[in-house]
């Protein structure tokens, strides 16, 4: 397996500038609320740009490696979806209007890519050095896919997040929405907007997130590149996902047992790495079975009341 040349990073980074650019000035310019059509446009134009990018991969570094940027990619989206459930909970609590969540949702991606970056960096480095992290991150993904199966929407509680009830209680916040404005200038000082709690609940849930998404992803590829580009596509596509599912996220009732199994899976081969050799396309092949058949059966038995 090649590794990425240097002018791989140096190309990525404007990339991702010009894709969320591209993204803020699409969506962002129009102030009408963004519908269910544009959202799954948006999500599919995601979707295609990191098969693209999987494609220029295997011209450039090889078949193995862009399936490790498949897979790792496929595994990211899945845990994506978990993303959106969480953050339908976190603007249904602060009662954010739809032309205000857009802003949020988008710099909190921002940052979650930023935050994510550091992670990955670090992990690899610490596994490189500590070869028995590996099993750590192995009973990490298992204890977190057993406790998916046993948790709701309760598992989400923002007035517990500790950053959220300290800036509730050191900041001057308004009461009211601004539309997308975090900060408001009033009577000479400046005050935080319900905004900005929104984007801290999203920032730190998304971190606690990524405390089970890294590690998964260490268990498919140690590439650098590979990780934080198959990453950083599924990051990047969670606004649009969010506003063409999050409505619909009550249809997928499998879906944390499919995450649940798929979480399982890789924790497992990560303990099992040292002795047992899985390859790249049995886990991809795995990962995309366990996703089809928890969206055919959440189709063919939806929650009652949703359909029939």
């Amino acid at each position: 397996m090649q590794e990425a040349p240097h002018f791989g990073w140096i190309a990525f980074g404007p990339l991702v500038l010009a894709l969320l650019a591209t993204d803020l000035i699409l969506f962002h310019r129009d102030p009408r609320p963004i519908d269910f059509r544009r959202s799954l446009q948006g999500t599919a134009g995601w979707v295609a740009l990191a098969v693209a990018f999987g494609g220029l991969v295997a011209f450039t570094l090889g078949a193995n490696s862009a399936m490790e940027f498949f897979a790792g990619y496929a595994v990211e989206l899945s845990l994506s979806v978990d993303n959106v459930f969480v953050f339908a909970v976190l603007l249904r609590y602060f009662a954010v209007p739809e032309r205000s969540q857009f802003p949020a949702l988008f710099w909190g991606i921002v940052g979650a890519l930023l935050l994510r970056a550091l992670f990955i960096f670090a992990g690899i480095a610490l596994i490189n050095r500590f070869q028995w992290l590996i099993f750590f991150f192995g009973a990490l993904l298992l204890f977190t896919g057993l406790k998916l199966l046993r948790e709701g929407e309760d598992k989400v509680k923002p007035e517990n997040n500790p950053l959220v009830r300290l800036a509730r209680r050191f900041l001057p916040l308004t009461p009211e929405f601004h539309g997308s404005r975090f900060w408001i200038r009033r009577d000479g000082r400046w005050l935080g907007t319900p905004l900005l709690l929104v984007l801290l609940a999203i920032g730190t849930t998304d971190l606690v997130f990524a405390v089970d998404s890294i590690p998964a992803i260490l268990a498919i590829s140690r590439d650098p590149f590979v990780v934080f580009t198959s990453n950083a596509f599924a990051v990047l596509g969670l606004r649009s996902l969010y506003f063409a599912i999050a409505g619909l996220i009550k249809l997928f009732r499998y879906l944390n047992l499919g995450l649940a199994v798929i979480l399982s899976f890789i924790g497992l081969k990560m303990i099992a790495s040292p002795w047992i050799h899985l390859s790249i396309p049995w886990t991809l092949g795995f990962v995309i079975t366990v996703l089809a058949t928890c969206i055919l059966a959440s189709v063919y038995k939806p929650h009652p009341g949703t359909g029939n």
